[in-house]
Protein backbone atom coordinates (compact mmCIF):
# COMPACT_ATOMS: atom_id res chain seq x y z
CA UNK A 1 0.00 0.00 0.00
CA UNK A 2 1.55 3.36 -1.00
CA UNK A 3 1.08 6.45 1.44
CA UNK A 4 1.35 9.95 0.62
CA UNK A 5 1.97 12.42 2.91
CA UNK A 6 1.63 15.90 1.98
CA UNK A 7 0.40 19.14 3.87
CA UNK A 8 -2.96 19.53 4.14
CA UNK A 9 -4.91 22.20 2.04
CA UNK A 10 -8.41 23.96 2.63
CA UNK A 11 -10.38 21.34 -0.29
CA UNK A 12 -8.95 18.73 2.79
CA UNK A 13 -10.62 20.36 5.60
CA UNK A 14 -14.01 18.16 5.01
CA UNK A 15 -12.27 15.29 4.23
CA UNK A 16 -10.54 15.97 7.49
CA UNK A 17 -13.08 16.99 9.57
CA UNK A 18 -15.13 13.33 8.80
CA UNK A 19 -12.30 10.96 8.91
CA UNK A 20 -11.34 13.14 12.30
CA UNK A 21 -14.91 12.42 14.03
CA UNK A 22 -14.61 9.09 12.58
CA UNK A 23 -10.97 7.80 13.84
CA UNK A 24 -12.42 9.05 17.00
CA UNK A 25 -16.07 7.74 18.05
CA UNK A 26 -15.80 5.06 19.72
CA UNK A 27 -12.52 5.67 21.81
CA UNK A 28 -13.48 5.40 25.32
CA UNK A 29 -10.48 8.19 26.38
CA UNK A 30 -12.25 10.59 23.72
CA UNK A 31 -14.16 13.89 24.74
CA UNK A 32 -15.28 13.14 21.01
CA UNK A 33 -14.52 16.87 19.76
CA UNK A 34 -11.22 16.10 18.08
CA UNK A 35 -12.57 17.36 14.81
CA UNK A 36 -13.75 20.60 16.27
CA UNK A 37 -10.82 21.72 18.09
CA UNK A 38 -8.85 20.68 14.61
CA UNK A 39 -11.14 23.46 12.98
CA UNK A 40 -10.16 25.98 15.98
CA UNK A 41 -6.84 25.41 15.61
CA UNK A 42 -6.47 25.85 11.87
CA UNK A 43 -8.15 29.52 12.38
CA UNK A 44 -5.37 30.17 15.43
CA UNK A 45 -2.13 32.00 15.57
CA UNK A 46 -0.61 28.65 16.67
CA UNK A 47 -1.69 26.95 13.47
CA UNK A 48 1.58 25.77 11.72
CA UNK A 49 -0.04 25.08 7.84
CA UNK A 50 3.65 23.15 6.93
CA UNK A 51 2.50 20.68 9.98
CA UNK A 52 -0.88 19.99 9.31
CA UNK A 53 -0.31 16.87 7.35
CA UNK A 54 -2.76 14.37 5.40
CA UNK A 55 -1.94 10.93 4.74
CA UNK A 56 -3.54 9.69 1.44
CA UNK A 57 -4.12 6.06 0.04
CA UNK A 58 -5.19 5.87 -3.71
CA UNK A 59 -6.20 9.41 -3.76
CA UNK A 60 -8.15 9.02 -0.43
CA UNK A 61 -7.38 11.00 2.85
CA UNK A 62 -7.20 8.73 5.73
CA UNK A 63 -4.87 9.62 7.98
CA UNK A 64 -4.07 13.11 9.40
CA UNK A 65 -2.25 14.79 12.33
CA UNK A 66 -1.10 18.36 13.42
CA UNK A 67 1.13 19.96 15.67
CA UNK A 68 0.88 23.76 16.91
CA UNK A 69 2.33 26.17 18.60
CA UNK A 70 3.19 25.86 22.92
CA UNK A 71 5.19 27.27 25.44
CA UNK A 72 6.87 25.54 28.31
CA UNK A 73 7.34 28.41 30.56
CA UNK A 74 9.89 28.78 34.09
CA UNK A 75 10.40 31.57 36.58
CA UNK A 76 13.34 32.71 34.15
CA UNK A 77 12.32 31.01 30.56
CA UNK A 78 10.23 30.50 27.91
CA UNK A 79 10.48 27.58 25.55
CA UNK A 80 9.03 27.62 22.14
CA UNK A 81 7.71 23.97 21.51
CA UNK A 82 4.86 21.75 19.71
CA UNK A 83 1.78 20.49 20.39
CA UNK A 84 1.02 16.61 18.70
CA UNK A 85 -2.83 16.84 19.05
CA UNK A 86 -4.06 14.70 17.27
CA UNK A 87 -3.21 11.92 14.98
CA UNK A 88 -5.91 10.58 13.41
CA UNK A 89 -6.90 7.41 11.27
CA UNK A 90 -9.69 5.84 9.76
CA UNK A 91 -11.08 2.82 11.71
CA UNK A 92 -10.16 0.39 8.52
CA UNK A 93 -6.83 1.94 8.10
CA UNK A 94 -5.48 1.88 11.66
CA UNK A 95 -2.92 -0.89 12.25
CA UNK A 96 -1.37 -0.45 8.71
CA UNK A 97 1.28 1.88 10.50
CA UNK A 98 -0.01 5.35 8.57
CA UNK A 99 -0.11 7.03 11.93
CA UNK A 100 3.80 6.07 12.73
CA UNK A 101 4.23 7.29 9.53
CA UNK A 102 2.41 10.60 9.98
CA UNK A 103 4.09 11.38 13.44
CA UNK A 104 7.90 10.53 12.09
CA UNK A 105 7.36 12.72 8.77
CA UNK A 106 5.91 14.88 11.06
CA UNK A 107 8.65 15.44 12.84
CA UNK A 108 10.95 15.90 10.42
CA UNK A 109 8.82 18.85 9.36
CA UNK A 110 8.84 20.44 12.47
CA UNK A 111 12.59 19.87 12.72
CA UNK A 112 13.24 21.07 9.12
CA UNK A 113 11.29 24.54 10.08
CA UNK A 114 13.28 24.77 13.69
CA UNK A 115 11.26 23.11 16.29
CA UNK A 116 13.62 21.55 19.19
CA UNK A 117 10.63 19.49 20.83
CA UNK A 118 6.58 18.10 21.01
CA UNK A 119 4.42 17.53 23.50
CA UNK A 120 1.45 15.56 23.96
CA UNK A 121 -0.79 13.77 26.24
CA UNK A 122 -1.12 10.40 24.77
CA UNK A 123 -1.21 6.41 25.08
CA UNK A 124 1.88 5.31 26.96
CA UNK A 125 1.90 2.03 25.14
CA UNK A 126 2.49 3.94 21.87
CA UNK A 127 4.30 6.80 21.66
CA UNK A 128 7.56 5.97 23.53
CA UNK A 129 8.55 3.59 20.65
CA UNK A 130 8.95 7.32 18.76
CA UNK A 131 11.07 8.56 21.25
CA UNK A 132 8.85 10.34 23.57
CA UNK A 133 9.37 10.15 27.47
CA UNK A 134 7.35 10.87 30.54
CA UNK A 135 7.36 15.13 31.15
CA UNK A 136 8.57 14.56 34.95
CA UNK A 137 12.16 13.15 33.64
CA UNK A 138 12.40 16.45 32.66
CA UNK A 139 11.14 18.69 35.33
CA UNK A 140 8.02 19.64 32.50
CA UNK A 141 4.52 19.71 34.18
CA UNK A 142 0.98 19.62 32.58
CA UNK A 143 -1.38 22.33 33.65
CA UNK A 144 -4.17 19.62 34.17
CA UNK A 145 -4.28 16.40 36.34
CA UNK A 146 -3.67 13.97 34.13
CA UNK A 147 -1.45 10.47 34.64
CA UNK A 148 1.98 11.23 34.57
CA UNK A 149 2.67 8.31 32.41
CA UNK A 150 0.35 9.93 29.34
CA UNK A 151 2.21 13.63 29.63
CA UNK A 152 4.93 13.41 27.37
CA UNK A 153 7.63 14.90 25.14
CA UNK A 154 10.22 14.19 22.83
CA UNK A 155 13.14 16.11 21.25
CA UNK A 156 13.80 16.64 17.43
CA UNK A 157 17.43 17.78 17.79
CA UNK A 158 20.05 16.92 20.12
CA UNK A 159 20.23 18.18 23.18
CA UNK A 160 16.69 19.83 22.30
CA UNK A 161 15.18 20.00 26.31
CA UNK A 162 18.56 19.96 27.66
CA UNK A 163 17.84 23.25 29.10
CA UNK A 164 14.45 22.63 29.29
CA UNK A 165 11.94 22.51 32.13
CA UNK A 166 8.41 24.37 33.84
CA UNK A 167 4.94 24.29 33.12
CA UNK A 168 3.65 23.34 29.84
CA UNK A 169 1.16 26.46 28.58
CA UNK A 170 -1.73 25.29 26.02
CA UNK A 171 -2.76 28.23 23.84
CA UNK A 172 -6.37 29.03 25.36
CA UNK A 173 -8.02 27.59 21.78
CA UNK A 174 -7.41 24.21 23.14
CA UNK A 175 -9.98 25.07 25.73
CA UNK A 176 -12.25 26.95 24.23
Amino acid sequence: MEVLLRQENSNDFEAVFSLIEEAFKDLEYSDHKEHFLVERLRKSDVFIPQLSIVAEVNGQIVGHILFTKLQIVNELNTFESLALAPVSVLPEYQGKEIGSKLILYGHEQAERLGYESVVLLGHEDYYPRFGYQRCDKYNIKMPFDVPAENCMVVPLVKDGLKKVNGNVVYPDVFFE
